[in-house]
């Protein structure tokens, strides 16, 4: 019998655990700067203002940095924006999901997808995800995404999981972050808010690479 397809996967095999022992021996960085804090607090015509969580939301999302603004236009326009980072030694990824939290704070889904958002860094566009949800008669407008690399916006958790694992075995680091934007819309129409949202994070998505943290 040829030997060549027991060769080949013994080399694979050993390439694999020779991968393995690498990545294993590298250690985990750890944040040294998280530096998102220095975000712009004027974005898009937007002036921000710093909020804070009741201790039981940083209770349970014990992220590396928690980033929660109001921005508001000069026209009276305000939007939320909210950051979770995680550094690689916590995994890189918020256990927060709107789909369940919003829900669970009595908002009701009435409308999901994705959206493209183009910017400079990427002119042909990148999807983030759009919610709808409502509430005693009001709607909550909503984008997010997650960030990884500095770079890399991605709609799912499972592109984000995919991207992590690839940081992980280039560069030794799989940190991320949850972002979301939301505007409560109860006397606009749903898509003008949309509209001013998108703005907002057209500008955030270029700013955020100059301000993600930094690990070592």
């Amino acid at each position: 019998m040829p030997k060549t397809p027991f060769y080949f996967s013994l080399t694979i095999l050993l390439l694999t655990l020779g991968l393995v022992h690498e990545v294993g021996s590298r250690g985990v960085p750890a944040v040294l700067q998280t530096n998102l804090e220095n975000l712009p607090m004027q974005i898009a015509g937007y002036e921000g203002r710093e909020d804070t969580f009741p201790q039981g939301v940083y209770d349970a999302l014990p992220a590396d940095l928690h980033l929660y603004r109001h921005y508001r236009s000069p026209q009276g326009s305000e939007l939320s924006l909210y950051i979770g980072y995680y550094g690689t030694a916590k995994g890189g990824r918020s256990s927060h999901n709107p789909y369940a939290c919003l829900p669970g704070a009595g908002w009701g889904i009435v409308e999901s997808g994705t959206v493209e958002v183009h910017h400079v860094s990427v002119p042909q566009g990148v999807k983030v995800n759009y919610v709808v949800a409502s509430k005693d008669g009001v709607n909550n407008v909503m984008l997010h995404w997650y960030q990884t690399a500095g770079t890399r916006v991605l709609a799912t958790g499972f592109q984000q999981n995919i991207e992590r694992f690839r940081g992980r075995i280039l560069h030794n680091r799989n940190d991320g972050a949850y972002v979301q934007v939301n505007s409560l819309a109860p006397n606009k129409g749903i898509s003008e808010v949309r509209e001013e949202i998108t703005k907002f994070v057209r500008k955030l998505i270029e700013l955020l690479p100059d301000y993600w943290p930094l690990e070592g």
